[in-house]
């Protein structure tokens, strides 16, 4: 799925967004109200992370402005405040569920997951948790990918790599996105660690099969897509 998280406070950003990360999901983060709102109402995600207390204007602010520009995304609120009357402004501002920090990444992860089937249930036949491009299908759940009915050997990072690839499928990514997204770190022009990932992930998705799906588009960065289709 693609987030977005707003929270202002940076090493909890970090946790959760590293997290999320590993487990395959699109991050986006934002450090205070007025970004994230920013992002929320620019941006297409299927779940916002949305702390209540931010600099700027807070979480009830960003929720409202969502909700009254109908966007889409479920959206799940972080906060220390615990208090009744919080949860029920949350809940009947438009909030789909309501976590109070601090809490446990396997919970979290477990409520981002819940929202996700939500949202798919209504718009969406597709198989949950499941990803697929012509003949290749990637398994969220048991992190597998098979092309053709053949198994991928594919490590965690390049299975990362890969969803991100196909969640943004027919989209340009940059070497600075797949490095953010992927391992968390910023670009480096000195280091060729997006080039050789993808050269490995290239090995294993395409060179047994004709039909090629990873493309390198010169000077911008490479998109996974069904050229044939």
């Amino acid at each position: 799925m693609r987030i977005l998280l707003i929270e202002d406070t940076p090493r909890l950003a970090d946790y959760v967004a590293r997290g999320l990360r590993e487990n395959g999901h699109v991050v986006d983060v934002a450090g205070d109200g007025i970004d994230g709102r920013h992002l929320a109402l620019e941006g297409e995600y299927d779940v916002v992370l949305l702390d209540v207390m931010l600099p700027g204007i807070d979480g009830f602010d960003v929720l409202e402005a969502m909700r009254r520009a109908e966007r889409p995304a479920a959206v799940l609120m972080l906060t220390a405040r615990d208090a009744v009357e919080d949860r029920v402004r949350g809940l009947r501002g438009g909030a789909d569920d309501y976590l109070v920090k601090p809490f446990a990444f396997s919970e979290l992860l477990a409520r981002i997951e819940a929202l996700g089937r939500r949202g798919r249930r209504d718009a969406d036949p597709a198989p949950i948790g499941a990803l697929r491009l012509a003949d290749l299908e990637l398994d969220l759940l048991r992190r597998r990918a098979t092309r053709a009915g053949q198994r991928l050997d594919l490590t965690a990072k390049e299975f990362t790599l890969l969803t991100l690839l196909l969640r943004r499928r027919g989209e340009v990514l940059s070497r600075t996105v797949l490095a953010e997204q992927v391992w968390d770190m910023h670009f480096d022009s000195d280091t060729n660690l997006v080039e050789v990932a993808i050269r490995r992930l290239r090995v294993k998705l395409d060179e047994p099969f004709e039909h090629k799906l990873l493309h390198t588009v010169r000077g911008m960065g490479y998109v996974l897509e069904d050229r044939d289709a």
